[in-house]
C-alpha cells in the first residue's frame, strides 16, 4: 500500500511538473492495480493527452465522468464529459462530440445555482455555433461564457471566451477587434494561466489565424513562444507537429530553409498525432520548399501528398505549373482556387498567386482587379506584410503599363517593409522588379546593381530557379541590350521575325491574339519602324536570335 501512494504521489508530482510521459506511466500503472479516484483519473486523462494517447484519453475522462456521477458531484461530471467532447470533436469523431457535449449540458440543467462548468457548456453550444457560421449566436454564448469565467475566476473559461470571440470577430471580417481578443488569450497563456491542454489549444488556434490574414509579425512572434512552451513540455505531442510546421513556415519567409526542411521532416513523424491534424500542412510547406528551390518533381509529389491529406495545394501548385512553363494549367488551377476561396483570409494568400499568374498570361484586367481588392484586403486586415505584397503586385502593374517611375515608388516601398519584416525571399523578389524599372529608366547600371543584390540572395537561399531567370537578366541588362522593349516583347519580336503569325505567336505563348496585337504594336512605336518586315530587319540586324 505504501509502494502504491508512493507511485501515485509520484505521478501527481511528474504531472505538476509536465513530465507527461513519467506521469502517465506512475498513474496508468497505478490505476491497472487499484482503480484510480476520480481526481486522479482526470490527472491520467491530462497525461494522455498530452502524450497523444487520445483514445486512452477520452476512457480515462469517461471514467472520471462516471465515478462523479456515483458520488453525486454533477459540476465535476459535466466538466468531464465538457472535456470528453471536446477531445472526441479534435479527433474529427463529431457524432461522439456532440453525445458528451448534450450529456454535460442535460447534467447542469436543473443545477439550481450557477457555476464554471455552465460556462463550459455554453463553449461548447459556441463551437457549434461557428462551425455551422452563425457567427451571431456564437459571439453571444463567447462573451456570456466569459463572464461566468470572470464570476468564478476561471482562467480556463475565461480565454477559452476570448479565443472563440476572437475567431467570431475574424470570420465577421473585425480583424481589429479579433486579432486584440487573440493577444490577450495568448496573454493568458503565456503568463501560465491556464491549463495545458487550454494552453495548447490556444497557441494552436491563434497562429492558424494569424497565418490565415497574413499577420506574419503576429506568427512569428507567437510562434516563439508556442516552441519555447513545447520544448517546455517532456514527451508533448498533440501540439508539437503543428508547431514545427508553423515554425517551418517563419523560417520559409526568414530564408532558413534548409532549417524550415528539417522541421517539417521531424513534423512528419508526429503529424498524425497533432491536434488538430497537420500532415496536409506538413506536405504542403515541403512542397513549397521544394518549389522555391527548384526541385519540381518532388514539389508536385508533396503537393499531391498535402491534398490527399485534406489541405487544397493551391496557390503553391499553380505557382508550380507557372515556374514549369504550363500557363494554361497555371490559369485554370489559379482561378479555381480563387473562386472557391472567399474567405478573406484564404484570398489573402490567393490573390498574389492570382496577379502574378494573370500578369505572366498578359490578363492584365483582372491582374489590376486582384491587385484592387488585395489593397483593400490589406487596409482592412491591418497588417504590415500584406501591404507590402499588395504594393508590389501594385509595381508589377505599373511596369507593364510602361510606368517604370510609379512602379518604383511602390516597389521601393514594399521591398523596404519585407526587408523590415524579414521575408527574405519575398524582398529579394521585389528586386528583381526594381531592377526591371531601372532598365525601364534608361538607367542600366543601377539596374544591374538590384538585380546582382537579388541574384546574391537568390545563391545563399537555393532558389535555383529564381536565380537562373536573374542571371539571365543581368546577361541581358542594358538598353543597347533590350532595345527599350520589355521581356514579354522581346519574346514577340523574336518569334514575329521567325514569320509566325499572331496567332500562332498567340497560341506559342499561351496569349490571345489581341494582346500580340497591342505587343506588335509597341514594339513597332518604341523601335520607330513602319511594319513588321522591318521589324524583322531588325531583329536579324541586331542578333535578336
Amino acid at each position: 500500500m505504501e509502494q502504491a501512494d508512493s507511485r501515485r504521489e509520484q505521478g501527481r508530482k511528474a504531472h505538476r511538473q509536465a513530465d507527461w510521459d513519467r506521469a502517465y506511466e506512475l498513474l496508468g500503472s497505478e490505476d491497472s492495480e487499484t482503480p484510480l479516484q476520480p481526481g486522479d483519473l482526470e490527472l491520467l486523462a491530462i497525461a494522455a493527452y498530452m502524450t497523444g494517447r487520445d483514445t486512452d484519453c477520452v476512457d480515462f475522462w469517461s471514467r472520471a465522468h462516471q465515478e462523479f456521477i456515483r458520488a453525486d458531484d454533477l459540476k465535476k461530471a459535466a466538466e468531464c464529459a465538457f472535456w470528453t467532447g471536446l477531445i472526441l470533436f479534435n479527433m474529427g469523431e463529431s457524432a461522439r462530440g456532440n453525445g458528451w457535449n448534450n450529456r454535460s449540458r442535460s447534467l447542469l440543467e436543473d443545477y439550481p445555482h450557477h457555476c464554471a462548468e455552465k460556462g463550459l457548456i455554453l463553449i461548447s453550444e459556441a463551437l457549434q455555433h461557428l462551425r455551422s457560421g452563425e457567427t451571431d449566436t456564437a459571439a453571444e454564448l463567447f462573451i456570456k461564457a466569459g463572464k461566468t469565467g470572470k464570476k468564478f475566476n476561471n482562467p480556463d473559461l475565461i480565454t477559452f471566451s476570448r479565443l472563440g470571440l476572437g475567431q467570431t470577430r475574424i470570420l465577421e471580417e473585425n480583424f481589429s477587434e479579433g486579432t486584440k481578443l487573440l493577444d490577450e488569450a495568448m496573454v493568458s497563456v503565456i503568463a501560465e494561466e491556464t491549463s495545458p491542454i487550454v494552453t495548447g489549444i490556444v497557441y494552436c488556434n491563434v497562429l492558424s489565424m494569424c497565418r490565415k490574414i497574413c499577420d506574419m509579425h503576429r506568427a512569428r512572434e507567437w510562434t516563439t513562444a508556442m516552441s519555447r512552451w513545447c520544448n517546455s513540455q517532456s514527451e508533448l505531442v498533440p501540439y508539437r507537429a503543428q508547431c514545427l510546421v508553423r515554425r517551418a513556415e517563419i523560417m520559409q519567409l526568414q530564408g532558413d530553409w534548409e532549417d524550415a526542411m528539417y522541421e517539417i521532416e521531424k513534423a512528419h513523424k508526429l503529424a498524425g498525432k497533432s491536434i488538430p491534424p497537420a500532415e496536409g500542412e506538413a506536405w504542403y510547406c515541403q512542397g513549397e520548399l521544394y518549389r522555391l528551390q527548384g526541385n519540381f518533381s518532388k514539389a508536385e509529389t508533396s503537393y499531391r501528398r498535402a491534398n490527399q491529406m485534406g489541405r487544397k495545394p493551391q496557390p503553391g501548385l499553380a505557382l508550380l505549373k507557372l515556374a514549369q512553363d504550363q500557363p494554361l494549367a497555371a490559369t485554370e488551377a489559379i482561378r479555381q482556387a480563387e473562386q472557391e476561396n472567399r474567405d478573406p483570409g484564404n484570398r489573402s494568400a490567393i490573390l498574389p498567386a492570382f496577379i502574378e499568374i494573370m500578369l505572366k498570361t498578359d490578363q492584365l484586367q483582372d491582374a489590376q482587379n486582384a491587385a484592387n481588392e488585395l489593397s483593400g484586403l490589406a487596409e482592412k486586415l491591418d497588417t504590415r506584410y500584406l501591404r507590402a505584397i499588395a504594393k508590389r503586385a501594385k509595381g508589377q502593374i505599373l511596369l507593364e503599363e510602361n510606368k517604370p517611375r510609379k512602379a518604383l515608388e511602390k516597389l521601393n516601398q514594399a521591398w523596404s517593409t519585407l526587408k523590415q519584416e524579414g521575408a527574405i525571399y519575398e524582398s529579394a523578389r521585389t528586386r528583381v522588379l526594381i531592377g526591371l524599372a531601372y532598365r525601364a529608366l534608361d538607367a542600366p547600371e543601377t539596374a544591374e546593381l538590384e538585380l546582382d543584390a537579388a541574384s546574391w540572395i537568390f545563391r545563399q537561399l537555393g532558389a535555383a530557379h529564381d536565380l537562373s531567370r536573374t542571371d539571365i537578366l543581368i546577361r541581358n541588362t542594358g538598353t543597347e541590350k533590350t532595345h527599350g522593349l520589355t521581356p514579354r516583347e522581346l519574346e514577340v519580336l523574336c518569334s514575329l521575325a521567325t514569320g509566325k503569325t499572331n496567332k500562332q505567336i498567340a497560341s506559342e505563348l499561351f496569349i490571345s491574339e489581341r494582346t500580340v496585337d497591342r505587343h506588335v504594336s509597341n514594339i513597332l512605336g518604341k523601335l520607330n519602324l513602319p511594319s513588321r518586315s522591318a521589324a524583322t530587319a531588325y531583329a536579324y540586324k541586331h542578333n535578336l536570335l
